[in-house]
């Protein structure tokens, strides 16, 4: 499953990514060896989640520290794998669970640790009676160790004005999962606000709660929800926000997300007339963002001619 996870992402124009694996270690060396076998660059890790979840799913505090841990002296700097703290979110983490993962993000604070904030409303009440001493959502991390510059915060929608402002001082980044958002229904994050507001902003498919792998289609629900709050984003933002801004978010930015002299050669190659309908509004195009603009909105795995990764052609469209 692994294996095919990737292939399926690659096809669609995936080069790098970062992902939550299952609560199993074995899920995370699954997915670190079928990344290791196409030369691709990841960020993964182990969920950690002791309460408010399936028996068969849950750890413990010493376990989720201890497998973690074990995890990252074996895969974190491995070619090109960089390990992720990941416990899923406050709800399914006992305090002293998200205290344990705060320690272990403390003594490998060149990892990057990732989770889950203010999705749904009925979530952030649901955080405010299992935390009733912590002022918000956000605070819960921070009491626990885990807010940071290397922090990635999923979906962010319903953030209060301190939250916002402590992210923004901590240099944390907020992840955007537009189809995600859509399809579970939980709320309409504006990305063009938090940009404003001097806050890191990813853009993320969400394979696991999205409708698509494609990052051409999340850029198209990004432009139409942007849309809704009256601040569409331009063409350049949502290509910037894929590649160059993605890589920053994760750190990454002196190795992958650009096409400057000694940048690892993780390229795609994007045909602009993928299909008659693009091709059509194409040739009508005035520059080069009303050129890529049709493939942004219409574009699917048929507009990506080619995938190369570490400088080898991993897809080549017949």
């Amino acid at each position: 499953m692994a294996r095919r996870y990737l292939e399926t992402i690659v096809a669609h124009g995936t080069t790098t990514v970062c992902s939550f694996c299952t609560s199993h270690p074995q899920s995370v060396d699954a997915l670190f060896n079928a990344a290791s076998a196409l030369s691709m660059r990841i960020a993964a890790g182990k969920t950690c989640m002791d309460r408010n979840a399936p028996p068969e799913l849950l750890d413990s505090p010493d376990s989720a520290y201890s497998d973690s841990e074990s995890l990252i002296c074996r895969w974190h700097g491995a070619g090109r794998c960089s390990y992720v703290i990941s416990p899923r979110f406050a709800p399914t983490s006992t305090p002293r669970q998200l205290e344990a993962m705060g320690a272990l993000w403390e003594r490998h604070s060149d990892c990057l640790m990732q989770t889950h904030i203010a999705e749904q409303p009925e979530e952030i009440e649901w955080v405010r009676e299992l935390f009733p001493d912590c002022r918000d959502y956000l605070d819960v991390y921070e009491a626990h160790g885990l807010l940071g510059r290397r922090g990635l915060y999923g979906h962010g929608i319903h953030l209060t004005a301190r939250e916002r402002s402590r992210l923004r001082e901590a240099g944390a980044a907020v992840v955007h999962c537009p189809t995600s958002n859509l399809f579970i229904g939980s709320g309409l994050f504006d990305a063009r606000a938090r940009i404003s507001e001097g806050i890191s902003v990813g853009l993320a498919t969400d394979t696991g709660g999205g409708s698509s792998f494609s990052m051409l289609r999340t850029m198209a629900v990004a432009y139409e929800i942007s849309q809704l709050h009256g601040r569409p984003l331009h063409p350049a933002e949502l290509y910037w926000l894929a590649t160059s801004g993605n890589a920053a978010v994760m750190h990454l930015e002196s190795r992958i997300g650009n096409l400057k002299a000694g940048m690892e050669a993780d390229l795609i190659v994007l045909d602009l007339e993928s299909t008659e309908e693009i091709a059509f509004a194409a040739r009508n195009a005035e520059d080069v963002w009303q050129l890529l603009f049709p493939t942004i909105m219409l574009g699917d795995d048929r507009a990506v001619s080619e995938v190369w990764i570490n400088g080898r052609r991993r897809k080549r469209r017949s």
